[in-house]
């Protein structure tokens, strides 16, 4: 690494080797020579053979990685291309194949080809981190799913719920963020072999008006190159609105692991869950008591950036002017492989904070008897309708002691006295010793949590992991059925 210039912290702190490789010059140059290659077949196999001969190829395959990226760089410096630069350089490998590198194709063939081979690869790994973090909430999940914890809604205290039936709303939003990932890759098609402005004219001259013959050739082309299909029409480029789904995609995980982190900062504070802590972590260079949620910070902050990235998506999609603008060049070279970076560093946090997280029993049930009278008032409400009292008229007097009470605990530090005040009101129907039966213990608040909690990851969560083991490896033995 060179110290004395600007390092790109996603690569030097955040992400991992597989996604950094992918997004490499020796991925982009060496792609580029597979599509040239590819073209070169199918051009022999559908006829050019007074053009592209065996040995050609034979030669162009042998050389796929034998790039010498420095000759490349000085012939780019030279000519302000960066295609042709390394038409060049392939050539000088391949000097028995020179004349055919890149025969009827523009620039975009193998950018835009090879952008998209990239994209489905990195997609997959993004699937595959995601199925990762949604087992290990999963497991969670299941284990946390009869602990009752305090609910919170406009975060001020509400109806309980458990700690495993929370954790199946953060399953719930990854889960259509793998959705929208598959949705994305049925529309990935390859650019094929389309021509200049995509009208395919250079390779109809080639072959002599065969309409035919260029049609099989960009199916035969986008075929070699992994793709299943092509787009039926483009102009210069494959469209850019496919660039806006990739970054929306991917700015919804950034959302769905930016909305959990913000929730396990607020439960660090309370006490009652936290991020793993390494033995030997230090939270606060001058508080050392600190155990700050570093990684869940770490993880809404490249959230943030993230989820700002589809707007220049949107501005550059909307500014190709008819078949093609440069304008998207330079912003494409950064945004892409930043977008797919961000969404990799963010699962990495994302699984390594889910797989050992701290739970409190002590201070979450602190935290549910604090307030348990306030909570207790609905079920109050309920039993007083049961006995025939109006049920508007019971709730003006519950807000009316629920008030007083709140007011005594955040003004005065006492106690939560809302149910001697209740049992003393000659207005509710019950006595101190009925309400008491009535209010009980805490876990009865929580209605179906625990039942909900079971049936999600037994009939939808643990289904879908089975069904796409082949896209994430084994699945966790401990969610079995």
């Amino acid at each position: 690494m060179n110290r004395a210039i600007y390092q790109e912290p996603l690569v030097s702190r955040y992400t991992s080797r597989e996604m950094q490789e992918l997004f490499s010059e020796k991925t982009k140059f060496t792609n580029w020579r597979r599509c040239w290659v590819a073209l070169a077949e199918a051009q022999f196999e559908l006829g050019l053979t007074d053009i592209v001969k065996s040995e050609m190829l034979d030669e162009m395959r042998a050389n796929i990685e034998n790039i010498d990226f420095d000759i490349a760089a000085t012939k780019e410096k030279e000519i302000r291309h960066d295609v042709m630069a390394h038409v060049y350089e392939y050539g000088l490998k391949c000097p028995s194949a020179e004349g055919i590198i890149h025969l009827g194709a523009t620039s975009q063939f193998v950018v835009c080809n090879t952008d998209l081979i990239v994209q489905k690869k990195a997609m997959a790994l993004v699937r595959k981190s995601l199925l990762k973090v949604i087992s290990n909430l999963a497991r969670f999940a299941l284990e946390f799913k009869d602990l009752p914890t305090l609910g919170f809604t406009h975060y001020q205290p509400a109806q309980p719920t458990t700690v495993g039936k929370r954790n199946t709303l953060y399953i719930q939003d990854l889960i259509m963020d793998i959705e929208y990932i598959d949705n994305f890759l049925d529309q990935v098609k390859a650019r094929g072999a389309k021509g200049t402005v995509g009208t395919q004219a250079t390779f109809v001259e080639l072959f002599h008006g065969d309409n035919e013959k260029v049609r099989e050739l960009d199916l035969l082309v986008s075929k070699k190159l992994g793709f299943d299909s092509v787009f039926a029409v483009t102009g210069q480029t494959y469209p850019r609105k496919l660039d806006m789904k990739l970054a929306e995609t991917l700015a919804g995980i950034g959302a769905s692991a930016h909305k959990f982190g913000v929730d396990l900062r607020l439960l660090s504070n309370l006490k009652v869950q936290e991020e793993p802590f390494a033995k030997q972590q230090t939270g606060s260079s001058a508080m050392a008591y600190k155990r700050n949620p570093m990684r869940s910070e770490r993880m809404t902050g490249l959230g943030r950036k993230l989820m700002g990235l589809p707007a220049d998506f949107a501005a550059t999609f909307s500014n190709q002017w008819f078949e093609r603008t440069l304008d998207d060049s330079a912003i494409r070279r950064m945004d892409i492989p930043q977008a797919f970076l961000l969404t990799d560093a963010i699962l990495k946090l994302y699984i390594n904070i889910t797989n050992k997280m701290v739970v409190f029993p002590k201070q979450v049930e602190r935290h549910l008897r604090m307030e348990l009278p306030f909570m207790s008032t609905e079920k109050i409400l309920m039993e007083a309708v049961k006995k025939g009292e109006s049920r508007q008229e019971m709730h003006e007097v519950i807000k009316e002691h629920s008030l007083a009470a709140g007011k005594v605990v955040k003004e005065e530090g006492l106690d939560n006295d809302l149910l001697e005040r209740l049992a003393a009101d000659d207005r509710i129907p019950f006595s101190r010793k009925e309400i008491d039966e009535l209010v009980g213990d805490y876990t009865q608040f929580t209605g179906r949590a625990a039942a909900q909690t079971d049936e999600y990851i037994r009939e939808v969560v643990v289904p879908l992991l089975a069904a796409r083991e082949d896209q994430m490896g084994e699945v966790d033995a401990s969610l079995s059925v």
